[in-house]
């Protein structure tokens, strides 16, 4: 039984299993690693959210199987949001579906859609599942790089998206965006979105947003949706998600909304694949979006203020971090002397020497190497002895 998997060998190694592994010796070693590797939210729950699930969840019935596409209560909840939020509005029935986290949207979408040998335009650096979610469906991409010098231009990245669908041959099915970005935490306007809808309806390349940090941001300009553009539900699916703005990672509560035929191809291969999500978690997520949205507010301020302390610490220990408007990361180029080691050698001596875990650029690709994403997921004070710690190193 010496076969090996061709999807399995698609699948590079996975750089943060590495970093993960040297964290964890550390840590069985009785060391304390202030650990910002990881896009985990560590802000409780808000309350309100948390007695409704646990109020829900005593409820005769509410252990059988729920709705794969999501309970319609939730998606009508995610209809109102768009509305007061965007100004978008959807059809309940064909434009709105729950997923199990934006995450599992995109990856079952790219089941739904992708015939083997399919282009898929992705981003470069970027979320591993933004690319990987179509390799796994048997896509072939073509890599479309985000950053000049640590700098997103939107004008050249326009021009080269042109560029790449006018000389591809066969066409991309679809192209990937995500703004806020993780890791870069670069952000776009709507002028943007106006001209990539411009540039996707005239190839037909279908666009797929992941917006999943629609509502952490830091200079009182809230991210757009895509969806505020004239006519884009014609080539356009945006996928959100309850994990940062209500700090619900665990609970796997997202959404995806926009296009009628791509909601209803995922609704279909949905349907074959789960049950969604416990019905208890769902009836708590539609309190979320339709309860009081002061946790908000105060959940964005906290990222704020670690922000805040963050490139002001780090600045004055000797590391000169940009600061992002937008997003739980900042992206940080990594020091002189490490240019030519390499991001993952940075990460990993970091860890070893000063304790602090990052995420190396590398692994969000080649265009991410120079680079090391740092996530706002420890307090105040541990981000200050972070910086104290990386002092010693710089």
């Amino acid at each position: 039984m010496a076969k090996e998997f061709d999807r399995i060998k698609r699948l590079p190694p996975y750089v943060f299993s590495e970093v993960n592994r040297i964290k964890a010796e550390l840590r069985s070693k009785g060391e304390d690693i202030i650990d910002f590797g990881m896009g985990n939210p560590d802000i409780p729950t808000p309350k309100h959210i948390i007695e409704k699930l646990n109020e829900t969840s005593h409820k005769p019935g509410t252990g059988r199987y729920s709705i794969s596409r999501g309970i319609p209560g939730l998606r009508k909840a995610q209809v109102k949001y768009y509305q007061r939020r965007f100004n978008v509005d959807l059809d309940i029935e064909k434009e709105v579906i729950v997923t199990l986290g934006s995450k599992e949207g995109l990856a079952n979408l790219a089941q739904a859609i992708t015939t083997p040998g399919d282009i898929i335009l992705s981003p470069n650096p970027s979320y591993p599942i933004h690319p990987y979610g179509f390799i796994i469906a048997g896509a072939s991409l073509r890599h479309l790089p985000t950053m000049e010098d640590g700098v997103f231009d939107p004008e050249l990245y326009l021009e080269r998206l042109d560029r790449s669908i006018r000389h591809s041959s066969p066409k991309p099915i679809a192209l990937i965006v995500s703004f806020p970005s993780n890791p870069t935490a670069q952000v776009v306007t709507l002028d943007f979105y106006e001209e990539l809808v411009k540039i996707a309806r005239k190839y037909k390349t279908y666009i797929l947003s992941d917006l999943a940090y629609a509502e952490i941001y830091f200079d009182k300009n809230p991210p757009p949706s895509i969806l505020q553009v004239n006519k884009a539900k014609e080539i356009a699916v945006e996928f959100t998600s309850m994990s940062k703005t209500y700090s619900m990672a665990g609970w796997r509560i997202g959404f995806a909304v926009g296009n009628s035929k791509l909601i209803g191809a995922l609704t279909k291969i949905k349907s074959y694949l789960d049950y969604g999500a416990f019905t208890p978690v769902q009836v708590a997520a539609t309190a979320a979006l339709n309860g009081p949205q002061k946790c908000i507010s105060e959940i964005r301020t906290t990222y704020q203020n670690r922000r805040d302390v963050l490139i002001e610490t780090m600045a004055r220990s000797g590391w000169v971090i940009p600061s992002p408007s937008a997003s739980m990361f900042a992206w940080a180029p990594i020091p002189k002397s490490y240019k030519t080691k390499g991001s993952l050698k940075f990460a990993k001596d970091l860890m070893t020497k000063a304790k602090v875990a990052v995420a190396p650029g590398i692994a969000f690709g080649e265009y991410g190497e120079g680079y090391v994403r740092i996530g706002l997921v420890e307090n105040e004070q541990r981000i200050r002895q972070a910086a104290k710690n990386i002092r010693k190193i710089l």
